[in-house]
């Protein structure tokens, strides 16, 4: 019997006798995949710059390509960066192709994406990654991005750098928030292969105590919600899941949420991490009822594993890299939490 059939007939196995088609979901064949780490970057590397999503103009990537040289980085611009095609960085296949050929360069080390938006799930499926796979490499961004972030995580268990993008660089430097900088400046510290720890301070009493090891993974909460059943949907089986989302209202934020749940992605979990959350003011006759820490303690009532909530990681200043795909500890007590890569 071949894989195609055996999964078909599988699933009306299933389907049959009751179980819920969201333990089908998370238990589809070639989700256990060995974590491969790129090569971290050394003085001389070169880092491409690319807009798989929405356009951005070439003077917005001065700021972040000046300072990615002060550390000791080649810089070579896409072909993308400074077209537009509506909202995107150029036509589907313009932001394809230009992808494309750093995924294959040998000598580009690392892929800055120029900024979020949307138009990564446009391009996903017709890229080919089988330069990638044997020659991987850094790519890094956020929001939009986790598409690219999730499809490698979920086919190639390749690691990648979820942080700011060249829009979030401050115009200058020296005279920038000192959390801003500190925030770009742990980009580098991700490239460079440095140990990596972030604590949220501000205690919050609703986080659940307890300690976890597993591999990161996460993003966008509406990105991953939209992921869900495609080639590109995350596993997360006995690993740290975390989200993060704005401009988005209570309502579909529990909505997300519970696409999580029915999709047994909260089940199996090492440990859930919240960021960010910024969120839209309900209508005056329209009110919710329920705040964000209330949706995300409905979802995971019957689970037992450390969550921490209020991470700095989101569409916010205090949005740190951190190294999907690699191993981290969550430690969440009484005075905080603390994330720590392995």
């Amino acid at each position: 019997m071949n894989r195609k059939t055996f999964v078909q007939s599988s699933l009306a196995l299933l389907a049959a006798t009751g179980v819920p088609a969201a333990v089908v979901n998370a238990r589809l064949p070639g989700a256990d995949i060995k974590e491969t780490i790129p090569p971290y970057l050394k003085p001389g590397d070169m880092i491409g710059i690319t807009s798989p999503a929405g356009f951005i103009l070439r003077e917005g990537i001065i700021p972040a390509a000046t300072l990615m040289q002060q550390w000791g980085f080649k810089i070579r611009v896409g072909y993308t960066i400074g077209k537009r095609d509506f909202t995107f960085g150029g036509t589907d296949a313009e932001r394809r192709d230009d992808l494309q050929k750093m995924l294959d360069d040998p000598d580009v080390k690392a892929i800055m994406c120029a900024r979020g938006g949307y138009g990564s799930v446009r391009i996903v499926d017709e890229l080919n990654w089988s330069r990638f796979k044997t020659d991987p490499k850094w790519l890094i961004g956020f929001s939009d991005i986790t598409v690219l972030h999730a499809h490698i995580s979920r086919n190639f268990g390749i690691a990648s750098i979820h942080s700011k993008m060249c829009n979030s660089f401050p115009d200058v430097w020296d005279t920038a928030d000192p959390l801003q900088k500190d925030t770009i400046e742990s980009i580098r510290k991700a490239l460079t292969g440095q140990p990596m720890s972030y604590t949220a301070e501000a205690f919050n009493k609703l986080n659940r105590p307890g300690n976890a090891t597993g591999i990161l993974v996460g993003g966008n909460l509406k990105t991953l919600e939209s992921l869900a059943g495609s080639a590109s949907d995350i596993d997360t089986r006995g690993k740290i899941l975390f989200v993060e989302d704005t401009g988005e209202y209570l309502y579909s934020i529990d909505r997300m949420f519970w696409n999580l749940k029915r999709t047994g992605k909260l089940s199996g979990l090492a440990g859930l991490i919240v960021g960010g959350m910024k969120i839209k003011q309900d209508p005056v006759d329209e009110q919710f009822g329920k705040n964000i820490y209330d949706i995300v303690l409905e979802k995971i009532k019957d689970h037992s594993y450390p969550v921490c909530f209020d991470f700095p990681v989101g569409h916010q200043v205090n949005n740190y890299a951190l190294r999907c795909g690699m191993k981290h500890r969550l430690a969440v007590g009484t005075d905080g939490a603390t994330l720590t890569s392995i």
